[in-house]
């Protein structure tokens, strides 16, 4: 399983918020590049990061957060958050992101994330499914559409999509162990799926459990800003899944 930390920014700065709530954000550092620079010390190799401002304004804002991660580490970046048209998507990978991950469009423009996924490959594209009572939401889940998970990832992963991260609302930022059987459930669906789990890590024990349903790969952020994690111990236990 793929071990990967994640990165939310406001404003520049790195922040977490809970079931995505904008109004309890909480700052962890003022130059989410010091960070980065500290989980590519440690032996990461891969960072998400979301641009929280861009989520909420339906355009990409801390582009240049973005671009100096992505000059000042080797860092395997990939970056969710406003992409909302191909400027937006040619912007990101202009500033180095290797993957891009589309939310809220591939809900409300199937058709051009259709033509992207031709266009740049499935390798650069990663579907994001953020989950709300069994259905996706949208636009920085402020908004839940009528999209239900399975069926919306049915359709792009028939076309080739492969990447999905998936987040359950629910358990984002509340420490209380992440979606484990959501995504047995998807995985039962969809076994060749390369599914990114996120939301509700809160310890070395969740990411064990993660690994032995066999989720291919984890996103998590808070339990590492909290002290939850002690991420030497982490990599100690899993240092091939870096």
């Amino acid at each position: 399983m793929e071990l990967i930390p994640a990165i939310d920014i406001i404003e520049g700065r790195l922040v977490r918020l809970t079931k995505g709530d904008y109004a309890t954000q909480k700052v962890y550092a003022e130059d989410p590049v010091e960070v980065a620079h500290e989980m590519e010390s440690l032996g990461f190799k891969r960072l998400h990061v979301v641009d929280l401002d861009g989520a909420r304004s339906k355009h990409v804002v801390n582009i240049d957060v973005l671009r100096r991660i992505t000059q000042e580490t080797r860092l395997v970046v990939d970056f969710g958050g406003g992409v909302k048209s191909e400027d937006d998507l040619r912007k990101v990978l202009d500033a180095g992101a290797q993957m891009v991950t589309l939310g809220s469009i591939a809900v409300t423009q199937r058709e051009l994330v259709m033509q992207w996924l031709q266009e740049f490959g499935t390798e650069h594209l990663v579907l994001g499914a953020d989950v709300r009572n069994g259905r996706i939401s949208i636009n920085g889940w402020k908004e839940e559409s009528t999209q239900e998970l399975l069926p919306f990832l049915d359709g792009y992963l028939r076309a080739g999509m492969r990447h999905v991260l998936c987040t359950e609302i629910s358990k984002d930022g509340m420490l209380l162990g992440p979606a484990t059987l959501l995504y047995r459930q998807v995985l039962e669906a969809y076994p060749n799926c390369r599914l990114i789990a996120s939301g509700g890590v809160s310890c070395i024990e969740d990411i064990r459990q993660l690994n032995k349903a066999g989720v291919p790969a984890v996103v998590f952020g808070k339990a590492i800003y909290e002290g939850r994690i002690d991420l030497k111990e982490l990599i100690e236990e899993f240092p091939q899944n870096l």
